[in-house]
């Protein structure tokens, strides 16, 4: 065992951190710094560039202690880690002298990082506890934030505030006109739970608002945790989104991690509905990858891994482009999932005022895409046999 690998032993069987933070960079790195925070499972690696956060996944304390080893094998100069017990400092001189120095602490999360998260003004403060949060353990029943759930936290946040954007663009002002919304997929509805909390108790925005899944045993928990939170007009049903109906106006559509064609049917069905907002998590893109073959590109379909991609990515680009020929300004942003943290896409689509000028682009581009891949997508069906397309 080498000089590292003997004292980041010690970082993390000693006092198992909650937070470790890998900085000092080699000058041919692109990152500048890289944040490990300890989820339920493992821990979850936060990568900053300049501009950007790129997010990876560590199964458990032995990977992350290894991912830490090979970042300073690599050259990275300093970490910093924080337990209930201790934080440590791991420093590399130049000439490569290693030093490992700690101090006792109260337990508490980084002194920086209470200092950011107490002057931030977060969309969902964390100074006011609410129960559904509580049951997903980001509050402890104290009523402050857990220590190793302040990434969720922020993410959390981070979802309400790509949210509010759309709201105010459509015009949503606290206490203005009221809302309607459908999360098709809830699941277990933990998202569905605080954002309408944040539309209710936070935005004073009066909401009706239904969450649509398979699973009845789902479904009866939900409607019993919302009728125990006092959430009156927040209500749950069984059914298949392909089977959802498209009468009635609504106002946004959320569908998070609604497998493969799923997201296609919800996505119609907000377009069918005239959804002003879409917010959709895309998950297990497979409809493409059993289709698609090129003789020009066969590059992209040769290799198996490869293909799974590329078929993933001209899932949602081929979205994204038919919501906008359909009236809709759409983004494609990186997404965290609540749970798992895998790193995704969000589908952010705001409804335009007017028919865009030039948007038959967007649907030469799909065909051309269609075409040169010899795919069809379900979305573009679907939109073609309502007459959209």
């Amino acid at each position: 065992m080498n000089e590292l690998s003997f004292y980041l032993e010690k970082v993390f069987e000693t006092d198992s951190p909650f937070k470790i933070v890998v900085s000092k960079p080699p000058k041919s790195c692109g990152f500048r710094k890289i944040n490990l925070v300890k989820k339920q499972r493992g821990y979850q690696a936060e990568k900053y560039t300049e501009k950007q956060v790129f997010h990876e996944n560590l199964p458990d304390a032995d990977a992350a202690r290894n991912y830490c080893l090979t970042l300073l094998e690599q050259g990275w100069g300093q970490l910093n880690s924080w337990g209930n017990v201790c934080e440590y400092s791991l420093m590399i001189s130049k000439k490569g002298a290693v030093t490992l120095s700690k101090k006792r602490t109260d337990g508490g999360a980084p002194k920086a990082e209470l200092s950011h998260n107490k002057t931030k003004n977060y969309i969902i403060p964390e100074d006011k506890p609410f129960p559904a949060l509580i049951d997903m353990g980001v509050f402890t029943k104290e009523g402050k934030v857990a220590k190793p759930m302040y990434g969720k936290f922020r993410q959390i946040n981070r979802f309400a505030e790509i949210i509010d954007d759309a709201l105010r663009e459509r015009g949503f002002e606290n206490g203005g006109k009221p809302l309607k919304v459908i999360d098709f997929g809830c699941g277990k509805s933990y998202l569905t739970f605080v954002l309408y909390h944040y539309f209710t108790e936070i935005r004073g925005i009066e909401t009706d608002m239904l969450g649509l899944d398979l699973k009845e045993d789902v479904i009866k928990n939900c409607n019993a945790a919302a009728e125990r939170y006092g959430y009156k007009n927040l209500r749950f049903e069984t059914g298949d989104i392909s089977g959802a109906s498209e009468q009635g106006k609504v106002d946004m559509v959320v569908t998070l991690h609604a497998c493969d064609t799923a997201t296609d049917y919800a996505l119609h069905n907000a377009v069918m509905r005239g959804a002003d907002m879409i917010f959709s998590v895309p998950c297990c893109q497979h409809e493409l990858n059993g289709q698609m073959k090129s003789e020009k590109l066969s590059l992209l379909t040769r290799y198996g891994i490869i293909k799974e991609r590329t078929a993933a990515l001209c899932t949602d680009a081929v979205r994204a482009n038919l919501l906008e020929y359909c009236g809709y300004k759409t983004q494609l942003l990186e997404f965290v999932d609540f749970e798992h943290t895998p790193k995704n896409i969000l589908i952010r689509a705001v409804k335009r005022d007017g028919t865009p000028r030039g948007r038959e682009k967007y649907l030469d581009e799909v065909k051309a895409l269609m075409e040169e891949f010899s795919f069809e997508p379900t979305l573009w069906k679907l939109l073609k046999e309502s007459g959209k397309l």
